[in-house]
């Protein structure tokens, strides 16, 4: 029985080749949205073919498991999967998937849990900087402002959600500029990105060896930005969330002489600067469509015997 070792040999595939043509294609940046599918897309297919061989080699391993796989399916079914046909290997293969699945399992709601004590700390920081006044609502789209020194603004996930901005940048950004900033933060609220970015680091915290799940993450932090960075120039301009970045980050030397740390301030303002096209709404249709496919295909592998023996 090869097949969960093909399985595994097309996650790897898709592995090496979905960052290497994504990292190529020159409309990412163009349509942020379309490329955060295309990344969770070409994950989820990798971890479907881990699932699918590890449940494959279990069934194959261990006669309790295959009784339940393949226990209402027709006895051709069976004997297409040639099940008694595998060796030791196939017990190994489905523990240690088992084991990174658990693995994969542990390490989200570890990245959950600290995510939480996180955001349970800065909220305790923001009742003690801004309590509630007497007959205010505790509900709601709050818009929390905190005496600081420092321009910046931020959305606190949670139960009620918490907007967030400090005194230095009310001064600093003029007139729009300040709605691009809140639209921007807004942008991130409503497509849950926190729940993406804590996928993304609970995988790449968990298999740093595996380049794929590295390279989801530095992706992911990227593109949320680009994203939200659209939400807010749709509807105050490019111009406005350019100067609006440009004031919100102009004191931390992002445009300096040795702006590392921030390299990214400065791509995000070169790209509202110098808008490239979108892409056309049949090609986004398209590219959609082709990443949606691209987890289907496991499965189209795995059941493909069960098929070919039915028909």
């Amino acid at each position: 029985m090869i097949l969960p070792l093909a399985l595994l040999l097309l996650g790897a595939l898709v592995a090496v080749a979905a960052p290497r043509l994504l990292a190529r294609a020159d409309w990412p940046d163009r349509e942020p949205v379309v490329a955060l599918w295309a990344w969770q897309c070409a994950v989820a297919a990798v971890l479907v073919c881990c699932a699918l061989s590890m449940t494959l080699s279990a069934a194959a391993a261990w006669h309790v498991v295959g009784s339940q796989v393949f226990g209402t399916a027709p006895r051709a079914v069976g004997q297409a999967y040639a099940l008694g046909t595998a060796g030791h290997w196939a017990a190994t293969t489905a523990v240690a998937l088992a084991c990174g699945g658990l693995w994969s399992a542990a390490m989200l709601v570890r990245e959950v849990v600290r995510a939480r004590a996180r955001r349970r700390l800065r909220r305790a920081e923001l009742r003690e900087r801004a309590p509630l006044l007497p007959g205010e609502a505790t509900g709601g789209d709050r818009l929390v402002v905190l005496e600081g020194e420092r321009p910046d603004a931020w959305w606190l996930p949670g139960t009620p959600p918490r907007l967030v901005v400090t005194t230095a940048a009310l001064r600093r950004l003029k007139g729009r500029q300040l709605d691009a900033v809140l639209a921007h933060e807004r942008g991130h609220a409503q497509a849950r990105h926190d729940w993406l970015l804590h996928c993304s680091a609970a995988l790449a915290g968990g298999f740093p060896q595996v380049p794929v799940f590295a390279a989801f993450r530095d992706e992911v932090h990227r593109l949320v930005e680009l994203a939200a960075d659209d939400v807010a120039s749709r509807r105050f301009g490019r111009l406005t969330t350019a100067l609006a970045l440009v004031e919100l980050n102009e004191d931390r030397g992002v445009f300096g002489p040795c702006p590392a740390p921030h390299a990214q301030i400065r791509e995000r303002v070169h790209r509202l600067l110098t808008p490239a096209d979108r892409l056309p709404a049949v090609r986004r249709l398209r590219l959609t469509a082709a990443a949606s496919l691209v987890p289907v295909v496991p499965v189209f592998v795995a059941f493909a015997p069960g098929l070919r023996a039915l028909g």
